[in-house]
């Protein structure tokens, strides 16, 4: 199955292998047109794309309406703050509101898992998931993998070790579903309280112990401790967990020499990674911004018809 053939992106779960691997080379060409003086191609002259936004996002929401004005798309942001919705409009009137407005595609992000997945079905509108609930945010998986794929030269067979608050991450469920296909040794780590029972049913290990879980690994993505979604106390307090859960340059010796470090941002120094690991060597965290732009312009290229040819221009 071609990617191009799908009507939305919801989820990596339901995505082939080889689907995953359209998206992340037609990234690779889209990366050199970031790189160039004059950003601009008129790939997507005459379509049009919004993002609504029901969580507060900066990464996402700023690099797919950059990656949009990069292709020549219209672009515009629903601020929800100030939208109908405040007013009581319902999402359904909402939904169908923004469709009769021309739009071509609605990048979206909600706090209530399937939200995107509602939307799809009641919409003609192509949709992506930006993130929904703590189910899936299938575009950061993507560019987290476009970032390993790039500096290790490949998926295939790599350990890889999510850190931190797995419980609510859809970043930790996207990147599972993700690597699995590519036969990834996927190992989870943190406190009892934020891994989900089960795990193992996703074929991941699950680690309490940061030494224990970061032997031998070739990659290691840390997760943001996501104050905001814990209604009550997961762990003692943030200096506890930062005692036993920071990743510090102590802790990679166990890891590959070339071990590669993730983080989707925002980053809490000091709470799940130290400085000296957030701006060393092996970091790719600044080179993961740059990847997600060019991600997210691969899937609307290839969501709203751009022609092959016009990338060159």
């Amino acid at each position: 199955m071609k990617f191009e053939q799908r009507k939305d992106l919801l989820g990596i779960k339901e995505l082939q292998r080889e689907e995953i691997d359209q998206i992340l080379d037609t990234a690779v060409p889209m990366k050199d047109i970031i790189k160039r003086d004059i950003k601009k191609v008129p790939t997507l002259r005459g379509k049009a794309m919004v993002t609504i936004f029901y969580e507060n996002s900066t990464r996402t929401r700023t690099s797919f309406e950059l990656a949009g004005k990069y292709l020549s798309a219209d672009t515009t942001n629903l601020a929800v703050s100030t939208s109908s919705v405040q007013k009581g409009e319902s999402l359904k009137d909402t939904i169908r509101t923004i469709e009769m407005m021309g739009f071509d595609l609605m990048i979206m992000r909600h706090s209530m898992t399937g939200t995107p997945h509602y939307v799809a079905r009641n919409t003609s509108m192509r949709v992506i998931n930006a993130g929904d609930g703590a189910n899936e945010h299938p575009t950061q998986a993507l560019l987290d993998m476009y970032s390993i794929r790039e500096k290790k030269g490949r998926l295939d067979g790599l350990k890889v070790a999510i850190l931190g608050d797995i419980l609510h991450s859809r970043v930790a469920r996207s990147n599972i579903y993700g690597l699995s296909k590519y036969g990834c040794e996927v190992r989870v780590v943190g406190p009892s309280t934020l891994i989900p029972p089960g795990m193992e049913k996703m074929g991941v290990k699950a680690y309490y112990s940061l030494d224990e879980a970061l032997n031998g690994v070739d990659v290691i993505n840390v997760l943001r401790v996501q104050r905001e979604r814990q209604e009550i106390g997961y762990f003692p307090s943030l200096d506890e967990y930062s005692d036993l859960y920071m990743l510090r340059t102590e802790h990679l010796l166990r890891a590959k020499d070339d071990v590669m470090i993730l983080h989707p941002g925002p980053m809490n120094r000091g709470v799940e990674i130290s400085s000296e690991v957030a701006d060393g060597i092996q970091s790719a965290i600044n080179e993961q911004v740059t990847n997600g732009v060019a991600i997210r312009m691969a899937l609307l290229y290839m969501m709203m018809g751009g022609a092959k040819d016009e990338i060159a221009n």
